[in-house]
């Protein structure tokens, strides 16, 4: 990527030593190592993010082609991307429809027990009975 050869990182380390000296040459090493991790990390995030959203966009496309040819006569490559699609379709509406129906359901069915108990008022002994 740099072109960078031995003897190049040799003079670099030794200047490194002269400048920053052998306590602070370790450390400096370091954070340049971490400044370097994080940047490639970064990177790989953002291909990768990148690369998704090309997925996401070749799908959409083929399926704007799919709408346009009517559904019919499609090629296997369509075909299998309405699919996907359908199927990402049903894999993120079904949370849902399984919280919409157990709130139904939950709705349906009379308070539990333990409801009922604590909206029950408190019987208490009145002030003006002492106990014997």
């Amino acid at each position: 990527m740099f072109d960078i050869g031995f003897w190049e990182l040799v003079l670099i380390s030794v200047v490194g030593l002269v400048v920053l000296g052998p306590e602070r040459l370790p450390t400096a090493i370091r954070s340049v190592s971490r400044f370097i991790s994080s940047a490639k990390s970064m990177a790989n995030n953002v291909k990768d993010e990148l690369s998704h959203e090309l997925k996401v966009q070749e799908l959409q496309e083929n399926l704007r082609k799919a709408e346009k040819m009517g559904m019919e006569d499609l090629s296997p490559e369509l075909k299998s991307s309405v699919e996907e699609l359908k199927q990402a379709a049903q894999e993120v509406t079904r949370p849902y429809a399984k919280d919409k129906v157990q709130t139904t359901a939950s709705d349906a069915k009379e308070p539990s027990p333990v409801v009922e108990d604590v909206v029950k008022p408190v019987e208490t002994e009145s002030p003006d009975k002492k106990v014997q």
